[in-house]
């Protein structure tokens, strides 16, 4: 096996990165580009060898990086994200490369957002504090202790990004990493592990290691020595995962599938409403929060429709490398195997596609991008999570109606609400089951803000102190009256 891959010129390691060194393994597996198929590379394939050694560099590790001043782990944090900046242009093209997302996109909205990720934590670590509080003359002191070893298994959407929404955390609390990226666009992970050496991270801290679920996962999540486990992807993943962990009682982090609803209004701005229904498409539907089921009222359903399709259409999809590309191409053959059977499954139970429907012209790992109406609220198709450019279409006579169609899935990670009346804005909100809710907008993210789900879409908050309350231990000292005791 080559030791580098070089990808639109960029060179990548194909190696783990354990204890601040490069490991090969014995066994492979093949890293492919959804762009067009071909093949990136031969990435190392670990299992429980590589685990067990990466656990136990980032368990060696752990004093030292636990000891560290707050400050020296923020100038450290720091010193990635500037490393990262310096190299937006690199970690753009191999990422786009290896999963198949707009380059534009990557340029100027995601690489820049993962130097961020690692800016935001250091800096929130050193204003993270609890006020003293007094009980009956006694002092409660409130610190977060660093847990020890963490399992970060990230997702192939935003590869990235999605990994450094857990590393900066995981790293600012103090604690030593293993990341696991997903198998279908690994690369960029090992350009992280590269940057963090480079800016000065000690050797065991951030760990990298490739590989399938079955084989290296599982030893992850069941090693006696993790401390914390955070997992982005799906919900029968996620079981396996819980169980793995269970004997250990290893605390979990999980953020999970959505089914989110976009809910119009009659009263809404309807150039807003189909700017943002249309917005669903981003990243070929690859986005968890995506409010893939329209739920649009009565009276103004045809009109939305009309305007709906019209912009739609105007969608350019194709090579995610072109500057005037709006669409992309899905992650993987299986990926798109699985949306074409939920697009036909549902269209023989009798839903109609407005448009799309069907694979895109040409060649490639491309979906057309697809509204289906006509569809039962018990259907597969609104039920559950197809994760590509499928939108539902469904309609309702008031608020009532609309929260319920709103909740009625086992899903709560998000929902967005376009209305032009603030009351109503207020009553619907708090009637919604889910993690977020965006308001007239979509997927504004602010990091001090919690990020997670509901039902099926997770366990757990992150973002702000919520991320630090789950990366540490917290504590409570509680110091008495002048604070000695005298015993005599």
């Amino acid at each position: 096996m080559s030791e580098r891959l070089i990808v639109a010129g960029v060179s990548v390691d194909t190696r783990h990165w354990i204890g601040g060194k490069r490991v090969a393994s014995a066994a492979t597996f093949t890293d492919t580009s959804p762009i067009d198929g071909r093949t990136l590379g031969e990435i190392a394939r670990g299992g429980p060898v590589e685990a067990s050694a990466a656990v136990a560099a980032a368990k060696a590790a752990f004093p030292v990086w636990a000891a560290t001043s707050r400050d020296e782990r923020a100038r450290v944090l720091h010193a990635i994200a500037d490393g990262v900046e310096k190299r937006i242009e690199e970690l753009a093209i191999v990422e786009t490369n290896d999963n198949g997302a707009l380059l534009r996109s990557h340029r100027r909205g995601v690489m820049p957002r993962v130097a961020h990720n690692f800016r935001f934590f250091a800096d929130w670590l050193l204003k993270l504090d609890h006020e003293d509080f007094e009980t009956r003359g006694h002092t409660n002191h409130v610190s977060w202790d660093p847990a020890g070893p963490s399992v970060l298994i990230t997702p192939w959407n935003a590869p990235l990004m999605l990994a450094t929404w857990k590393v900066a955390p995981a790293l600012a609390a103090g604690n030593t990493v293993i990341l696991k990226p997903a198998e279908w666009s690994p690369l960029t992970a090992s350009l992280l592990a590269d940057i963090a050496a480079e800016a000065g991270l000690p050797a065991g801290v951030l760990n990298v290691v490739q590989g399938y679920g079955s084989e290296i996962g599982d030893a992850l999540t069941s090693h006696p020595d993790v401390r914390r486990i955070s997992f982005t992807g799906s919900v029968p993943t996620a079981r396996h995962i819980a169980a793995s962990a269970a004997a250990n009682l290893t605390p979990l982090s999980l953020e999970l599938g959505g089914k989110s609803p976009l809910l119009v209004f009659a009263d809404a701005d309807l150039e807003l409403a189909v700017d943002l229904a249309v917005e669903q498409y981003d990243n070929a539907g690859q986005v968890c929060l995506a409010a893939t089921r329209i739920l649009v009222e009565e009276s103004v359903v045809d009109e939305f429709t009309r305007r709906f399709i019209d912009k739609a259409t105007r969608l350019t999809q194709g090579d995610p490398r072109d500057e005037a590309t709006d669409l992309g191409p899905n992650i993987h053959p299986r990926q798109l195997e699985k949306i074409d059977g939920f697009v036909q499954r549902a269209v023989e139970a009798g839903a109609r596609a407005l448009i799309g429907g069907h694979r895109a012209d040409g060649d490639g790992q491309y979906y057309a991008p697809t509204l289906l109406t006509e569809v039962a609220q018990d259907s597969e198709i609104v039920q559950e999570e197809v994760f590509g450019p499928v939108l539902t279409l469904q309609t309702f006579a008031g608020e009532d109606e609309a929260v319920r169609l709103a909740n009625d899935t086992r899903f709560g990670l998000a929902a967005t609400l376009v209305t032009g009346d603030p009351d109503r804005a207020e009553r619907v909100t708090a009637r919604l089951v889910a993690g977020t809710v965006w308001v007239n907008c979509f997927f504004v993210r602010d990091l001090q803000a919690p990020f997670g789900g509901s039902r099926l879409s997770g366990v757990g908050r992150e973002g702000g102190t919520w991320s630090f309350d789950f990366y540490c231990d917290v504590k409570n000292t509680v110091t008495a009256p002048n604070g000695w005791i005298n015993h005599g």
